[in-house]
């Protein structure tokens, strides 16, 4: 083991993508844990709030992310160690941000919603897409292999096109990892599309100029029979790690929902304010 980090880290300059990839995978894993305790209410969690502001992970994640990004540029040519110990600060913020990449996506506090998933998967991808590189993938190319002159530009235009096409059959983790796998992206382009992509609206639905059910059908019975328990398994791995995404929250104890709901009673010896305030009519200016 020992060897194969020296041969595949060390000697091939990836250290500080090691250290990314390994800070990122150790944040994202314990803001899970510490934000399922805060919703669990554990009583020595909790969240980071300025007066009645509450203040997002995602904001310290822009910050580390600045901060390593920044510390990068300028350490790459002075030390390795504090190149990666950069790269580490920057993995870090990086996992804090796409924890609440649904957040940014919907512009609304979706983190425990059905639409809050789309966090976990954009994790997942970053986590997969940076252990390819780790391996020495590069995107588009075959095997990782550079090609020279036209046949290279060639190959990856080729490549490029599709990706576009694979993706807008809606085979979103087929045409990211078909980026560095590039058979997957040949498969993924011929077969099929997934009967809600765009590709299918325009070509298969009967809004299309030439519309062909029967395709639709086709897609519509892949979907339901091979992709539907593959998504079920996928959601479980991503609940294992992440918690439920559809469970409510568990309610306030009966105080603290009191004060914050009932507004508080005049003070005493203010009658007047006292009765516009059962009365619930609008005092008087």
């Amino acid at each position: 083991m020992a060897d194969w980090f020296h041969e595949r880290v060390i000697e091939a300059h990836r250290l500080p993508l090691f250290c990314f990839f390994v800070a990122l995978i150790t944040a994202f894993l314990f803001t899970r844990v510490n934000v399922r305790l805060i919703r669990a209410r554990v009583r020595w969690l909790g969240n980071v709030n300025v007066g009645e502001m509450h203040i997002h992970h995602m904001v310290f994640g822009v910050v580390l992310t600045l901060l390593g990004g920044v510390a990068g540029l300028i350490l790459s040519d002075v030390s390795t160690g504090w190149y990666s110990f950069s790269a580490a600060v920057f993995g870090v913020g990086a996992a804090l941000v796409l924890d609440e990449f649904a957040l940014i996506l919907h512009l609304r506090d979706v983190y425990w919603q059905e639409e809050g998933r789309t966090s976990v998967d954009a994790v997942f991808v970053a986590i997969a897409a940076t252990g390819l590189l780790l391996l020495g993938l590069r995107p588009l190319t075959w095997n990782g292999t550079d090609g020279e002159g036209w046949t290279a530009v060639a190959f990856l235009v080729v490549n490029l096109v599709f990706a576009v096409i694979t993706l807008i059959k809606g085979k979103i983790w087929s045409g990211l990892l078909g980026l560095f796998v590039p058979p997957l992206l040949y498969v993924g382009a011929v077969r099929v599309a997934r009967p809600g992509s765009p590709w299918a609206r325009w070509f298969y639905s009967e809004r299309a100029r030439r519309p062909r059910p029967r395709l639709m059908d086709k897609a519509i019975y892949r979907e339901e029979r091979w992709r539907r328990p593959v998504i079920r398994a996928k959601i479980a791995v991503q609940e294992f790690v992440s918690g439920r995404h559809d469970l409510p929250a568990p309610a306030l104890p009966a105080r603290r929902y009191r004060r914050r709901v009932v507004p508080p009673r005049p003070r005493p010896g203010a009658d007047h304010l006292a009765r516009h305030w059962r009365s619930g009519r609008p005092r008087a200016r």
